[in-house]
């Protein structure tokens, strides 16, 4: 078994407000159909198995880009809007948050029923995933969210998250089923998180004469520190600091974006009419969709495509956001029907911004770039928990220089 890593968070407690939920299933499903269309529908259940993509993908949707809450709003996003489309997406999302999660079994069972893969083998390694996590490794952190995807092929993912009530963090543990080898002994390259001393692995090689059966856990009490593996610790602070984000990268999607288009770029992109704003939106979802693992580093650079909820770093810019969402739309619909330029076009915005980091070297702004997305938010009709934003003083022209 092969456990793709885990991710800390601040507890956020904010409830995702309807005018945001509907536009996450929107968007989490233009998304994933963009993902399969491209790469195939294991790829998505991959990608959900990374700590950092799946950080990233939330952030870019418009939750706190930093809290336990994406991961509870991406996952009820993401099934709301696929299930009704996993016959013909091959994709079937199960379990969730609280007494959700108990309902996981009897999902899975369905899905077996309507695809033919083997629903009790399913099962024993949902069960067996939340056993290891919340019992075998006694981290601190209980279990209270489970979420199992799997694919028609019978590849699959789960995503559950536990808490700490104690120090008010939750932690996030990504499994995937490729590579399987076993549940009971060293199921995961490692795991780790802010360091709490020492914890109780039942799942370590030394804990073999121990580990007669994984539910029987009172046999002996073997102690080891667990290495780092792929692990997401997320501040505590709520603001967006230049410290959170590759300023490089950032820069380069804004550049693009509002100051310095190449002389053939709206050819190469085939984006008539998309005003720079949606530009630099659509370059963050590009990235989401064709990136490789080694950019999803940053997750707090994808909350400048929508912002966050709770306004950092600005208000959700909802007319943006409705944007991104009809362009991405309309490029999925017409690959359906064989015309592919759209989602070419979109693809190549994310090649361009790659290419174009190599001769630029960002500036020392961000605050100034944040205190501008704030300022003319109220354009894009911005909203955050706290209400929509309104006009305020105008803001100084932002200089992001090519050198």
């Amino acid at each position: 078994m092969k456990r793709s890593g885990s991710a800390n968070l601040p507890l956020h407690n904010v409830q995702v407000p309807e005018w945001l939920a509907s536009r996450m299933a929107k968007l989490g499903l233009a998304i994933t159909e963009s993902i399969i269309t491209e790469y195939g529908k294991n790829e998505i259940v991959r990608r959900l198995s990374d700590p950092f993509w799946f950080q990233s993908f939330g952030a870019v949707m418009g939750m706190d880009w930093h809290s336990s809450g994406i991961t509870t709003s991406v996952m009820g996003a993401l099934k709301k809007a696929i299930n009704p489309l996993s016959r013909e997406l091959g994709i079937f999302i199960c379990g969730g948050k609280g007494k959700s999660s108990l309902s996981t079994p009897t999902e899975l069972l369905s899905v077996a029923e309507r695809t033919g893969i083997d629903g009790e083998q399913m099962v024993y390694c949902s069960r067996l995933t939340a056993k290891v996590d919340n019992t075998a490794i006694q981290d601190g952190f209980q279990l209270y969210m489970h979420n199992f995807i799997v694919s028609d092929t019978g590849e699959w993912t789960v995503v559950q998250q536990g808490m700490d009530t104690a120090n008010k963090t939750a932690r996030r543990y990504h499994w995937h089923s490729e590579g399987l080898r076993s549940f009971v002994e060293e199921p995961h390259t490692a795991i780790c998180g802010s360091n709490q001393g020492i914890i109780l692995n039942m799942t370590a090689s030394k804990a073999g004469p121990a580990r007669k059966n994984i539910l029987d856990l009172t046999l002996e009490k073997p102690e080891l520190m667990m290495q780092e593996f792929q692990h997401l610790i997320m501040p505590v602070h709520h603001d967006v600091r230049a410290a959170d984000v590759d300023l490089k990268r950032l820069g380069t999607v804004l550049w693009l974006a509002h100051d310095a288009r190449p002389k053939d770029f709206a050819e190469l992109l085939l984006l008539d009419g998309v005003g720079p704003r949606t530009l630099q939106s659509l370059a963050l979802v590009s990235e989401v969709i064709h990136g490789t693992p080694s950019r999803f580093q940053d997750p707090a650079r994808f909350s400048f495509a929508h912002g966050g909820k709770d306004g950092h770093p600005f208000p959700v810019p909802t007319r943006v956001y409705d944007e991104t969402i009809g362009i991405l739309q309309t490029a999925i619909q017409k690959a359906k029907l064989g015309s592919t330029e759209k989602n070419l076009a979109i693809k190549k915005l994310h090649e361009v911004a790659v290419r174009a980091e190599n001769n630029f070297s960002p500036g020392d702004n961000l605050e100034e770039v944040i205190n501008k997305e704030r300022a003319e938010s109220w354009q894009y009709v911005g909203k955050t928990v706290f209400g929509d934003a309104t006009p305020k003083r105008k803001s100084k022209g932002i200089q992001l220089r090519l050198f």
